[in-house]
């Protein structure tokens, strides 16, 4: 049997932040990044490496509030890597996922733990924005973010869409990114 490959996957929440921290000295055949929010389930990078990988390799992630930020979610990505025979481990926390293997009682604690913590972190993130917005908006400083696409923008793109033309296509051609498409469409 051939032994596997070891795929790194790195994500940062914004195009502005750099992911070059991540799995720093590891040495990986294949890396995928995204530069999305954790709480976005639709990430692209995401999707193509979970279509990329093979019974027999090892994906390594930084920490588990890179793949995620919902436990649920992060859950439900371990079973599905370690359900192609793929192995997940995360470095920070130390925590390996082995395909076809009785889970660890302490390896699921400190799973259920920090995948927890993420989701907290998360929480109370938009519970301060949530907060800042209040306040500006008491003091006259905040009027809402400015809308992106005018209504016959957003009409050309939902026809394009239909048409089946790819939302990379259209994101690029309006400048705009794929969450704020998937957005406009719906």
């Amino acid at each position: 049997m051939s032994k596997g490959k070891i795929i790194g996957y790195k994500r940062v929440s914004s195009i502005d932040q750099n992911e070059a921290r991540q799995l720093e000295g590891k040495k990986l055949d294949k890396v995928f990044i995204d530069k999305a929010s954790g709480r976005d389930n639709d990430r692209p990078q995401l999707q193509a490496m979970l279509d990329y990988v093979r019974d027999g390799d090892v994906i390594l992630v930084h920490s588990l509030d890179r793949i995620g930020r919902n436990l649920v979610h992060i859950k439900a990505l371990i079973e599905e890597i370690t359900g192609k025979g793929v192995e997940v481990r995360f470095v920070k926390e130390n925590l390996f996922f082995h395909p076809q293997q009785d889970r660890n009682p302490m390896t699921e604690l400190m799973l259920n733990m920090l995948g927890s913590f993420a989701q907290f972190e998360r929480d109370m993130i938009r519970e301060r924005q949530r907060e800042g917005i209040e306040i500006a908006k008491v003091k006259g400083r905040y009027r809402g973010r400015k809308k992106t696409l005018s209504d016959k923008q957003v009409l050309e793109i939902k026809e394009l869409a239909f048409q089946g033309v790819s939302k990379n296509k259209i994101a690029k051609e309006y400048g705009i990114s794929v969450p704020t498409l998937y957005r406009s469409i719906k």
